[in-house]
């Protein structure tokens, strides 16, 4: 349980930590993605309404593209003096007739074919805006024709993608460091937990083993009384419930065993198939006494390695359990099949007991879904948390399904 316990703890720290290092990374390149895109948007519309050229008198060639720029430049929309000599840019204008004519002065990474290729695609894409490449682009249209003008972005994007590659780098590192520091403080964090746990169960195996001997004394006390008095309604009381007791002290002191993992015998291999059947076939004689029928499905030649006993008490449980749940007349079954890697062991029965709404509360101590019923057949709500138990000790899991909400399907699987 307290490993369960430190490995969620390391669990939930790191997935906060990564989701808030996400949320950073992904606000601050979103951020410096769209800086790039904003300052290119920019300088490409200065060019688009000056005719793919830089106004004259800007710092720019007087234009003589075939789209006639207005005069005027872009002083007061705040772009550097220096703009015109740091951009790399060209223009293609496709004309009405089909003909094409590219701008090529400021660029030398292009030439005009495929100058001509991008805007044609560009215009048959029909986007105003977007990136071809590394070149983002604008669309305008003119008298003339169509013109499509391209600024080479490469520099900005490929700082953008360093500081991405970065980003990324730096937040795997910080992660990676603070997965060490959590495994290595988080024995720290949960010792008082564990400390606790450690005193309630050997408060529990220490309450046990001191109540065996009373609960002795008294069964013994009654059965005297019971040769002195004959047969008596208060003796017969007095025996069920010290056997009660007996029962949930036993109980008790198994859970807290199968938490000790010192204290589990070495796991043997043996025939799964032979125990389940050889245990399961008792109950078909108790059901038919109880109006009742229990189908019995196992294939043969299942090994396993782990704990026999406390696989026979598991396959007991699950038993006895639907026995007890199930109506008058209901069938009862049990199947036993191999699973992948695992052996699927299922018990299902009819139940007229209300199911919770999470199943999962059915592996809960003391759990009764039905008091009433419980006080009837001697349950103390100890025998799912029993089974559950021991399939975690076995590194399998034991789930609860209820497909139509009148039955209820316990499903263990067991690693083979």
């Amino acid at each position: 349980m307290i490993r369960k316990l430190r490995a969620k703890l390391i669990a939930v720290s790191m997935f906060s930590l990564l989701l808030v290092l996400l949320v950073v990374m992904s606000g601050v390149n979103l951020l410096s993605y769209q800086k790039v895109v904003s300052d290119a948007d920019g300088t490409l519309t200065v060019l688009a309404e000056n005719g793919g050229q830089f106004p004259k008198g800007d710092g720019g060639p007087a234009p003589d593209h075939p789209a006639s720029p207005p005069s005027g430049g872009w002083k007061g929309k705040g772009h550097s003096p220096e703009l015109p000599y740091e951009s790399r840019f060209f223009s293609v204008l496709l004309c009405q007739d089909g003909s094409a004519a590219a701008d090529l002065r400021k660029i030398a990474a292009v030439d005009e074919e495929t100058a001509v290729a991008w805007a044609r695609q560009v215009a048959e894409e029909g986007a105003a805006r977007g990136f071809l490449e590394d070149y983002r682009y604008a669309v305008r249209e003119t008298p003339e024709g169509t013109l499509v003008v391209f600024l080479d972005c490469g520099r900005s994007l490929s700082s953008f993608r360093s500081n991405l590659l970065a980003s990324v780098g730096v937040s795997l590192l910080g992660l990676l460091a603070v997965l060490v520091l959590i495994v290595l403080l988080s024995k720290y964090a949960v010792r008082p937990v564990a400390e606790s746990y450690e005193k309630q169960k050997r408060f529990v195996t220490d309450a046990g083993h001191e109540l065996k001997t009373p609960l002795t004394i008294i069964d013994a006390d009654a059965e005297i009384l019971e040769m002195d008095l004959g047969e008596n309604e208060w003796v017969r009381d007095i025996q069920g419930q010290v056997k009660r007791l007996t029962g949930l002290t036993r109980d008790l002191i198994y859970l807290s065993r199968m938490d000790e993992e010192q204290s589990r015998p070495q796991p043997v291999e043996f025939p799964l198939s032979d125990l389940v059947r050889e245990t399961a076939q008792p109950f078909q004689t108790l059901a038919k006494t109880q109006g009742k029928s229990l189908d019995l499905r196992v294939q043969p030649g299942l090994s396993l390695q782990g704990d026999e006993k406390a696989l026979g008490h598991l396959v007991t449980i699950l038993l006895d359990n639907a026995l007890k749940y199930s109506p008058a007349g209901s069938g009862i079954s049990l199947s036993l099949e191999r699973q992948g890697k695992y052996a699927r062991l299922t018990v299902a029965n009819p139940t007229h007991s209300p199911l919770p709404g999470d199943l999962n509360q059915l592996f809960e101590r003391f759990y009764r879904a039905d008091p009433s019923r419980n006080s009837q057949t001697g349950g103390h709500g100890l025998g799912l948390s029993i089974a559950q138990a021991i399939v975690s000790a076995h590194k399998g899991r034991l789930t609860a399904a209820s497909p139509d909400g009148a039955s209820l399907v316990m499903t263990a699987l067991l690693p083979l």
